[in-house]
């Protein structure tokens, strides 16, 4: 499989499943004060986007907006039994999937569909997703060709084409390797090869020893032996092979680097010609493992953590044959879960459960729905377009986006700490960003892909391989621009640092994140300010490195890029101070890319808006909706739409593993240093949502 691009999203979510709204009573608020007013004699005209019904206007928005502006729908909507959080996004996601849902059940009814057609190909792949009869009925047989692959392994020479399959199968096995473009010259394709191996969510599940992750790694070792045992191990054997499998993953999580480390893209860009590689690390056999993946035309490669392969190729070359066969085999095994018999689903399920602390397993159909999604999107995303995404939609998005543009640079050229020929660089790289709304221009080709109704098990694995050559066909060609890194129903979005394109969904494109009957404040505040974020990814601590061109280049002058990161580490600072749980921090560090995007596309967005105010109304008043000015309900959108509830579990998993603050943080976090917040609600100095000048964080 490929390495996957360097995506600087909104979150990390996938398309999720939703609630509703609450039923407090609604009272009308202005911003000349931080408590409900009376009422006007003519209440203003209620508004389109935002549910007033959703404030909790016992709390005051100066002290806590993230409270004000959701508190009751927060005491209305505890996360469900099968969720791990819960939020507007899965508002969207519950309409989605429903959408999702009809295109699914129609593809599977109709067994007239085209051979090869992207119908037969996604009605095919559900139903056999959901014939839960012939799954149980066929056990492991699907499966059985890739174990009996694995236990024929017989000398270390057989190793690199035996490891250069499970990559293809995308199995985790190991490391991830594959084609990616070249960060430092984006105009080719290069082989990129980067830590992995791990089942456990990061390193540090591996190396700590408190309380709460030792008791995730008893669930783990209880879910490998389990899973053993399924495979026809007798209790002692499966013990000591779910011990084999811990004690491999841990020497690679040991050399694995933390994920702070694995935001610094220059340390992560390590060229090496392949005769180089080769003599670093013999017993990973690269030249053999490549012409297996059939990219033996490789002369160099880019790996991302050196220190990570020397202790791979010290584990191939001193680790029995017969323990890294226990672990081949439960990477594959563990990797095709879901489309196992239910013991090995509910296996899977009681390790998540102590991971994330959901209460009940999600509905089989909406399990198989997101993995239609994941295996054939493209496929599976035409259908969806053809019925849920309008044109008008597309040209409303595209002009957010170019207002937004405009701001950005606006704030560039007036920017006050940055010099001439820093400015020039940031607007070529502004001017030449790519833009991508809805669905690709060049969908993908899947003539070349077989699926049937016969194995679930089979289409995902016959998807996998398809992908992987897929992929390696492009080595050597020209960058492909056209191609899409999220299909079309996701709700989500992203930046691209060595494309230097920004790509938002049709999915995203829909309420209440995105409302053509709402007024422009709303919009503005709800996926403007997505729009803002991933635009200004570009030039976060992550995305400033590379340039117009998508390459990994520093064109800061040295005094620049000491104020940007003086600027950036107060941001940190700030974060690192957040405690949403006893003893639990949000890392700085970690979240820093994010949390700039939060503050700078906040504000680039709400200059925006004042633009567009500006031209709208001039000098005259602005109209109120639901007792709220245009700047007001700019902020409540934008604070409404990252009200989360979450769990304990999944928001301490969240701060170690996501580099996404926790949704009250991304919310109050930027505002607090924005004085535009404190004009719009009447905050004073002194007031909680309000820091002091000597303490704001100011990037543009």
């Amino acid at each position: 499989m490929a390495k996957l691009p360097i995506l600087l999203s909104l979150s990390a979510g996938l398309l999720a499943v939703a609630g509703c709204a609450g039923s407090r009573p609604a009272a009308p608020a202005t911003a000349a004060t931080t408590t409900a007013p009376t009422p006007p004699a003519t209440p203003d005209p209620k508004g389109v986007g935002l549910d007033m019904a959703d404030l909790d206007r016992s709390v005051s928005p100066c002290d806590d907006f993230f409270e004000f502006s959701g508190g009751n729908w927060l005491k209305a909507n505890p996360v469900p039994s099968y969720a791990t959080s819960w939020g507007p996004r899965n508002l969207l996601g519950l309409r989605t999937q429903a959408t999702l849902k009809e295109i699914l059940e129609e593809a599977a009814a109709n067994r007239s569909a085209a051979p090869g057609s992207n119908a037969q190909k996604v009605g095919d792949f559900y139903a056999s997703a959901m014939d839960t009869v012939a799954i149980e009925k066929a056990g492991l047989a699907p499966l059985k060709p890739e174990l009996a692959r694995i236990a024929a392994l017989k000398t270390r020479a057989e190793l690199p084409a035996l490891i250069a399959h499970e990559q293809d199968l995308g199995t985790g096995a190991f490391f991830r390797g594959g084609v990616q473009v070249d960060e430092k010259n984006t105009t080719r394709y290069v082989i990129g090869l980067d830590q992995g191996g791990l089942t456990l969510p990061e390193r540090d599940y591996y190396l700590r020893d408190d309380a709460r992750t030792q008791k995730i790694r008893v669930a783990y070792q209880a879910y490998v032996q389990q899973v053993f045992g399924l495979l026809g191990d007798n209790p002692a054997t499966a013990q000591r092979n779910a011990a084999t499998v811990e004690r491999l993953e841990k020497r690679l999580a040991q050399a694995s680097r933390t994920r702070v480390e694995l935001r610094d893209p220059q340390a992560n860009y390590n060229q090496m010609t392949l005769a180089a590689a080769a003599q670093r690390y013999p017993a990973v056999q690269l030249p053999k493992l490549l012409a297996a993946m059939q990219l033996g035309k490789a002369q160099e490669v880019i790996v991302g953590q050196p220190a990570f392969f020397d202790e791979l190729n010290t584990l191939l070359k001193t680790e029995p044959l017969a323990d890294l066969q226990t672990y081949m085999r439960w990477h594959l095994v563990r990797s095709v879960a879901g489309t196992l018999p239910a013991a090995y689903v509910e296996a899977s399920f009681r390790y998540n459960q102590a991971l994330t602390g959901a209460k009940l397993q999600t509905t089989r159909w909406k399990r198989v729905q997101a993995a239609t999604d994941a295996t054939i999107g493209e496929a599976f995303g035409q259908l969806y377009v053809d019925k849920a995404f309008s044109p008008e939609a597309k040209r409303k998005a595209l002009e957010m986006v170019g207002n937004i543009k405009a701001s950005l640079a606006e704030h560039i050229q007036t920017n006050t700490w940055m010099s001439a020929p820093t400015k020039a660089e940031a607007l070529k790289k502004l001017n030449a960003l790519r833009v991508k709304i809805g669905y690709p221009d060049q969908w993908k080709d899947y003539s070349a892909l077989t699926i049937t109704r016969e194995s679930y098990t089979k289409n995902v694995l016959a998807a996998r391989l398809w992908e992987s050559k897929r992929e390696a066909a492009r080595f050597g060609g020209p960058v492909d621009h056209t191609e899409w890194g999220m299909t079309p129903p996701t709700i989500n979005a992203y930046y691209n640092p060595p494309l230097n394109e920004i790509v938002f969904p049709a999915g995203y494109l829909q309420p209440p994140f995105f409302d053509p009957k709402a007024d422009d404040a709303v919009n503005y505040g709800a996926i403007g300010g997505v729009m803002g974020h991933e635009m200004t990814h570009g030039f976060d601590d992550q995305g400033r490195q590379y340039d117009a061109a998508g390459n990994l280049r520093d064109w800061w002058t040295p005094a620049d890029a000491a104020e940007f990161t003086k600027r950036a580490n107060i941001v940190g600072k700030q974060y690192d101070a957040f405690s949403p749980l006893d003893s639990v921090h949000v890392n700085g560090k970690l979240t820093m890319g994010e949390n700039l995007a939060d503050f700078a596309g906040l504000t680039i967005v709400h200059g925006a808006l004042e633009k567009q105010l500006q031209q709208r109304y001039g000098s005259g008043p602005r109209p109120k909706y639901d007792g709220f000015t245009p700047e007001q309900r700019f902020f409540l959108s934008w604070a409404q739409l990252r009200r989360t509830n979450i769990r304990p579990e999944a928001l301490r998993q969240q701060i170690l593993t996501d580099p996404h603050s926790p949704g009250q943080y991304r919310t109050i976090g930027p505002i607090m240093n924005m004085p535009q917040f404190q004009a719009a609600f009447g905050c004073k100095e002194g007031d909680k949502m309000t820091r002091t000048a000597a303490d704001r964080a100011v990037i543009w």
